[in-house]
């Protein structure tokens, strides 16, 4: 998004979509402390900020676009890996629920463990 020049806080959230304002910020701010990103406070009011890629971020500019076109060479894979794991994530998640509901008697708060519970 920064490889065709500068652009304002509002644009890349904007063009990202779906980002938080603080993630955003966060990102940025670890961007620009790597050396990657300036950022640039116009004295105007509102204030005006904008972000533009350094040399050393320019340069990351071809290995990212060769990492982005294998992962949408590779979405179905990447989607099916996902998908096993989050469909194990859930058995092993039904097992540990079903392991441990009511494994102990719900006791009254401060009783000594073992203790019986409350009748009602």
């Amino acid at each position: 998004m920064l490889a065709d020049g500068p652009r304002r806080f509002s644009d890349l959230k904007r063009a990202i979509g779906g980002i938080s304002q603080r993630m955003l910020t966060l990102c940025l701010r670890g961007l620009e402390r790597d050396g990657l990103v300036k950022r640039t406070v116009f004295p105007v009011v509102p204030p005006r900020v904008e972000y533009e890629l350094t040399a050393l971020g320019q340069s990351l500019r071809e290995p990212v676009t060769q990492l982005a076109h294998w992962a949408r060479g590779h979405l179905a894979e990447l989607d099916a890996a996902r998908a096993e794991f989050d469909r194990r994530e859930a058995l092993a998640q039904r097992e540990r629920s079903e392991t441990h509901e009511w494994s102990a008697a719900p006791r009254a708060i401060g009783a000594p463990a073992g203790a019986s519970p409350p009748r009602r």
